[in-house]
């Protein structure tokens, strides 16, 4: 009875400093958030709540399990331990995660706060990931170490392994080279200002916008939701296009395919309008040119602007139907066309001269 009682007492008084602990601990972020609004670390502090109490909680057991004299506890007291040390390495490395989160995600957020320029902001948003990743490995990495270093029989051929460190790692960088190559290219990234996330690229003939990258892979979301994983080396080992760098606006293009006859001044006067009354249009150029002709057609080309490669896939598609349409209703004689059959007259306006017709007989008579 003696041994069951300072079980109840002794965890029942471990989870009472734990829960005091945490309420205090969430009180004090409380009012160092309503003192300190500028700022969203204590609200991210806040987070750490639940592992500070499971670290709080196995580490009062682990002190104190010692002092209970209850027989079964004392059979497994060995293994209890090893437990309760197992339980406390993990939750510490789970609350140095959570606080080094905190940290970095109050930090990003006071720089885009004061930041206008969207790149750099991109640019500041891949490393603070790609830096998150890799203190959430290392620290993973050195609890995984501490807790085995817990058992007896990992200590006893610690030498041994330190002794064949070098063969080891001569085997594991041969085997593992893809990995590291990648591991590296992540770095690069990171740090080179390769491609960030928020990105517009295109690679592989596929449009879309990097949407995570992370040390041994990046993800790019196409237009139509799909997701494209590649390895992180393809982007420093080969060519790609990235619409974001150097500002996102751009120009494009819209090809059309006309007759002769087409009354490119008419078509001229017509783009203009359509692009007035286009939102998508940043207002910054637009033109209109015969960039090649064939026996059949001509090809012009116009050209448009627009803010972010968004709102320039809009406003091209605008400018295409709407001068098909026009085309169509207005200026059929313009359209290409497999001559079959008699052509619709062109108007007076545009009419070939006669004289043309007459020198081209004379010429074909002589």
């Amino acid at each position: 009875m003696n041994g069951v009682l300072r079980l109840l007492t002794v965890i029942g008084g471990s989870v009472l400093l734990t829960f005091a602990a945490g309420r205090l601990a969430d009180l004090l972020l409380r009012r160092a958030d309503a003192r300190h609004p500028e700022t969203p670390l204590w609200s991210l502090l806040r987070r750490c709540e639940l592992p500070l109490r499971v670290l709080l909680l196995s580490a009062l057991l682990r002190g104190s399990y010692r002092q209970i004299s209850w027989q079964p506890l004392r059979e497994h007291e060995a293994a209890v331990g090893r437990t309760l040390s197992l339980v406390t390495i993990g939750a510490g490395a789970w609350f140095v995660v959570h606080i080094t989160a905190a940290v970095v995600e109050s930090s990003y957020a006071r720089y885009a706060a004061g930041t206008r320029d969207p790149s750099r902001l991109r640019r500041v948003r891949t490393q603070v990931t790609l830096i998150m990743r890799i203190v959430t490995a290392v620290v993973a990495l050195v609890a995984a170490a501490a807790m085995l270093l817990t058992f007896p029989d990992f200590r006893a051929v610690g030498t041994s392994v330190l002794a064949s460190a070098g063969i080891i790692g001569i085997v594991a960088g041969v085997a593992a080279q893809s990995t590291l190559g990648n591991l590296f290219a992540g770095f690069q990234i990171a740090f080179g200002d390769l491609v960030r996330i928020g990105d517009t690229v295109v690679v592989d003939g596929e449009w879309g916008v990097v949407e995570e990258v992370t040390l041994t892979f990046l993800a790019v979301r196409t237009w139509d939701e799909r997701r494209i994983t590649m390895p992180v080396s393809y982007f420093t080992g080969k060519p790609f296009e990235n619409w974001s760098r150097g500002g996102i606006q751009m120009t494009g293009t819209v090809f059309l395919h006309c007759d002769h006859s087409a009354p490119v001044p008419l078509i001229r006067e017509r783009l203009k309008e359509i692009l007035d009354g286009c939102a998508a249009w940043d207002g910054r150029g637009w033109g209109l040119a015969v960039t090649d002709t064939t026996p059949t057609t001509v090809v012009l080309r116009a050209i448009v602007t627009a803010k972010d490669p968004d709102d320039l896939w809009t406003a091209r598609c605008a400018v295409r139907e709407q001068l098909v349409a026009w085309l169509a209703e207005k200026h059929p004689y313009a359209l290409p066309r497999v001559s079959t059959s008699p052509a619709v007259p062109a108007p007076e306006r545009y009419a070939v001269p006669d004289r043309f017709h007459d020198a081209r007989r004379g010429q074909t008579r002589d």
